[in-house]
């Protein structure tokens, strides 16, 4: 029995499951014709549109844009094509461990302590995440305004290249009769809706174990209207006052991988737009190194103010989530998220299993929960000394592997109430930012995370269940098991399972779905528009209040389709009336 190295070390099975809640042989490279290196670009260039950021939002809206229009798409990182780390299954969570400056992710820590990633690479976080497909739910739709009809239309769009129904084999099905025996009802079978009970959602991983990210929905764009530029980070929107009584935006400042500047403007014309569509970090980050934003950080930063908004940055949300590890007596699949039990009290179940969902049987270097990044448990970041973390890689990699067999089942609560914000750091868009969650600041969110915490243990003690676990393990040794183990960089208290308040807040993750910080009706109104600023828009995760469904890439993604079908009809309904 490996029971010693599951009780050390479970954090190094966390990360796969746990990296962004989604990798064989790499995905085809689709050859598109309009994807060039931004060292290919001309000094200065006109578009109708300009989109900053090719990620899950960014990659839809300039597919559709490009139907009438020329659109100049710009992404800060690179192809995922041809990258086994981010297209096959069996490598998930190696992207994820990938620290250097090419990595498609880039790792961040905010100040809570938690560990998280942001995604540097066209197709944004959908190349990162665990590939968990589902849409939000009715009154999510209805609260933001949206058109459901073309909502549907745009899910449908979407769905056709990168929405698969998973396979689901003895440990998913397992904690699927589990969830169901523990009362999370009806079972709603195989559907990408959002609906309460216990259901299989879609996956962006195909019947061969292959990813399918937002960048695939490129393949719907007329070739002849847009140009996407890789390694092509922006600097600065640029804007102008002339002819009008406040700032319109009409250029961009970006730089290639030699570190040359170029300059993209819009074409004249009254529906010629700059969208914003870099994620909740980066969205937030460049409109304050762009001048807008509280007065306060930008003449820190010697920034040149173009509109004090104080909102900017604010709003900063990430769903808290935990897990527990449970070691199975047999082998068992490896599988990423497919089941989920969507609550009426706030909470969601996922899981995740398999002995090479740590980075991968092929990689071992077991994602960004490994101490080769320096995770080590309560040591805290300026303690992570060099023989610390030798010490610590080398008592992960003596372990057996059969310390690698079982699985996680977790919970992440909606919403979520708690808040915080977003600072700059330096004036480099490359740099991170500073960000707060604020994780169970609101006590409604930690009385969540305790709910879904005892559905857990009813779906582990569960008949359905009762396969995959030791009868010699009791709840509270994996409680403690999983508590003691290097999840971030909280301090621990002794005995947390006595506690399931105090387990929540010493195990807290992040299950990367983490939102807001150019939030709707408060920095954007309901067209996306930003507020006091002519032609600029932000179209992304950071517009929103709450995340959306259990997972919020699928919304994302169908928001860029949407808003750019509402913005070419738009431009359709102007030309006519001309």
């Amino acid at each position: 029995m490996a029971f010693f190295g599951w009780y050390r070390f479970v954090a190094s099975l966390l990360n796969a499951l746990l990296l962004f809640h989604t990798f064989s042989s790499a995905q085809t490279d689709p050859g598109y014709t309009f994807m060039h290196q931004a060292t290919t670009a001309p000094t200065v260039a006109y578009y109708d549109y300009i989109i900053i950021g090719g990620g899950t939002a960014g990659c839809p809206l300039a597919a559709t844009l490009s139907q009438n229009a020329s659109v100049l798409l710009l992404e800060r990182g690179g192809s995922p094509y041809g990258n086994a780390n981010i297209t096959d299954l069996a490598a998930f969570g190696a992207a994820l461990s990938d620290l250097s400056p090419t990595s498609p992710s880039q790792r961040f820590v905010s100040e809570d302590g938690v560990v998280s990633a942001r995604g540097r690479v066209l197709g944004g976080g959908s190349c990162l995440n665990a590939g968990f497909y589902s849409r939000a739910g009715h009154d999510y739709v209805r609260l933001a305004g949206w058109d459901a009809r073309l909502v549907n239309e745009s899910y449908e769009w979407v769905e056709k290249v990168v929405a698969f129904q998973p396979p689901l084999k003895q440990w998913q099905s397992a904690v699927r009769d589990g969830l169901v025996e523990a009362g999370i009802r009806p079972y709603n079978g195989f559907t990408y809706d959002h609906m309460y009970g216990t259901k299989v959602g879609g996956t962006i991983f195909d019947q061969h174990g292959h990813r399918h990210t937002a960048a695939d929905l490129l393949r719907y764009a007329k070739p002849s209207g847009l140009t996407v530029l890789l390694h092509a980070p922006v600097h600065q929107i640029l804007f102008t006052t002339r002819g009008s009584t406040r700032p319109k935006a009409h250029g961009v400042i970006f730089a290639d991988a030699n570190g040359v500047g170029h300059r993209a403007y819009l074409r004249r014309g009254s529906k010629n737009e700059i969208i914003l569509s870099s994620g909740a970090l980066g969205s937030p980050q460049l409109l304050m190194l762009s001048g807008i934003g509280p007065k306060r950080q930008l003449q820190a930063h010697n920034i040149t103010m173009v509109l004090d908004q104080p909102m900017v940055g604010l709003g900063m949300s990430d769903n808290p989530m935990n897990a527990v590890f449970i070691p199975s007596p047999q082998p068992v699949e490896v599988s990423l998220i497919q089941v989920v039990g969507i609550t009426h009290n706030g909470t969601y179940i996922e899981a995740a299993s398999g002995e090479n969902f740590a980075g991968g049987a092929r990689t071992q270097d077991y994602g960004m929960f490994s101490p080769k990044i320096g995770q080590l448990s309560t040591v805290p970041p300026k303690q992570r000394t060099q023989e610390a973390i030798d010490k610590a890689v080398e008592v992960m990699q003596s372990l057996p592997q059969s310390a690698f067999v079982g699985g996680f089942i977790l919970e992440k609560i909606m919403g979520p109430i708690s808040t915080g914000h977003l600072e700059l750091t330096s004036r480099s868009p490359n740099d991170n930012p500073s960000v707060t969650f604020n994780y169970f600041k609101d006590p409604r969110d930690l009385q969540r995370c305790v709910d879904g915490m005892k559905i857990i243990e009813n779906v582990i003690e569960s008949n359905a269940f009762s396969t995959f676990r030791f009868d010699s393990l009791s709840i509270i040794t994996l409680l403690n098991m999983t508590a003691s183990s290097p999840i971030n960089l909280l301090p621990k208290h002794a005995n947390v399972s006595r506690s399931l308040e105090q387990f929540c807040k010493d195990t807290v993750m992040t299950i990367w779905h983490y939102h807001g910080g150019c939030i709707v009706d408060r920095v954007v109104d309901r067209d996306y528009k930003v507020i006091g600023i002519d032609s600029l828009r932000v179209i992304d995760g950071s517009t929103f209040r709450n995340s959306p469904g259990t997972n919020p890439q699928a919304t994302v993604m169908m928001l860029g389709r949407y808003m750019g079908v509402k913005i070419m009809r738009e431009r359709q309904a102007s030309n006519g009336a001309k």
